[in-house]
């Protein structure tokens, strides 16, 4: 928690926080640990990279019990190798408007640094990082591939979606279900304030402008 949402003589309180938390909080949700934040820290804004991982299950069964939160059951059978050439298509620095909620103002420009697939058995587990994602655009992503590993579409398409204006119909999004978000990564603690500036800064595809006086050059 930021320094301002915690009382400056609290530190030695963190432990019980921990527990009262612990009994106040749905038996889904737990806090393992509280922390002071250092100065120039922002949960959003200070990060350098997600990790999310989508899970899917192809059993003719769907998924079991224990895992029916976290797991999609997928009955269709999938093409993993069409979905991971498909992947390396949307992997860089593009505009992924077509796997974006349209919000007045905002870039859909990122990072993507990691899309690839493993299988284990029936399960298939989508690895998905980048520097900041739109709204729902991992389970975008997720939906477009499914696409491809359906045999619907041919993985060369997907890099057709990255030329889109806008949210693109041509494929549904994947259930929520089957979406886990794993890591935040967040730079040295004297770097957090450089990276908030930097992560604020708007998003563009090329080299920046070179500017003349007070105006841009393009």
């Amino acid at each position: 928690a930021p320094e301002s949402d915690v009382a400056a003589g609290a530190a030695p309180e963190f432990l019980a926080l921990v527990r009262r938390l612990g009994k106040f909080l749905p038996a889904d949700v737990r806090v393992l640990d509280i922390v002071r934040a250092p100065d120039g820290f922002d949960a959003r804004f200070s990060a350098l990279r997600r990790h999310y991982e989508y899970r899917l299950s192809t059993a003719p069964y769907g998924v079991e019990p224990d895992l029916a939160r976290y797991v999609t059951p997928w009955m269709r059978p999938l093409d993993l190798d069409a979905m991971i050439e498909a992947s390396r298509h949307l992997v860089g620095l593009h505009d992924f408007a077509a796997f974006c909620r349209h919000r007045d103002g905002a870039t859909t420009i990122r990072d993507l640094q990691r899309l690839d697939w493993t299988r284990d058995g029936a399960r298939i587990i989508a690895h998905v990082t980048a520097d900041a994602f739109c709204w729902s655009m991992v389970r975008s992503l997720v939906g477009a591939l499914l696409a491809v590993g359906e045999g619907r579409r041919e993985p060369a398409w997907c890099a057709t979606l990255l030329t889109a204006a806008g949210r693109s119909s041509e494929f549904a999004a994947a259930p929520a279900r089957g979406l886990s978000l794993v890591h935040v990564d967040y730079p040295d603690d004297d770097q957090l304030l450089a990276r908030t500036e930097v992560t604020r800064d708007v998003r563009r595809i090329g080299p920046p402008p070179k500017l003349l006086g007070d105006r841009e050059i393009r």
